[in-house]
């Protein structure tokens, strides 16, 4: 059986940083692409980063480049997501997951998703 569980949602300041971590069992975290994604209320599920599986290439949306940072650890079958400069439009529920599908940007391509982990920004 497949699980995803992310865990290090919290609640921080605008500026903060936070670590989200997504720990897998029952699949090779290295034999697929690992995404992050986030649902702010009322609003869609979106692509915010994703560690291919293939060449490990790394991929972010626009509005967090260079400020989250996204790492997978082979050994611990473990992947997170480092968030640096958080700002008040990051707060959202954060999902990790998992696909075999070079289309790692849209939501229908994961047939793996965690619980998601709640972060929230305030000023």
């Amino acid at each position: 059986q497949v699980q995803l569980v992310e865990s290090g949602g919290g609640s921080v300041q605008a500026g903060d940083s936070l670590r989200l971590f997504c720990a897998a069992s029952g699949i090779t975290l290295s034999e697929y692409t690992l995404s992050w994604f986030r649902q702010a209320p009322g609003k869609e599920r979106d692509f915010v980063a994703a560690f291919t599986r293939h060449n490990g290439g790394v991929y972010y949306t626009d509005s967090v480049k260079d400020r989250f940072f996204i790492f997978r650890d082979d050994a611990k079958n473990t992947g997170w997501l480092e968030m640096n400069s958080l700002k008040l439009d990051d707060t959202a529920v954060y999902y990790c997951a998992v696909t075999e599908s070079p289309l790692f940007r849209v939501t229908g391509s994961y047939a793996y998703w965690g619980q998601g982990t709640q972060v929230t920004v305030s000023s």
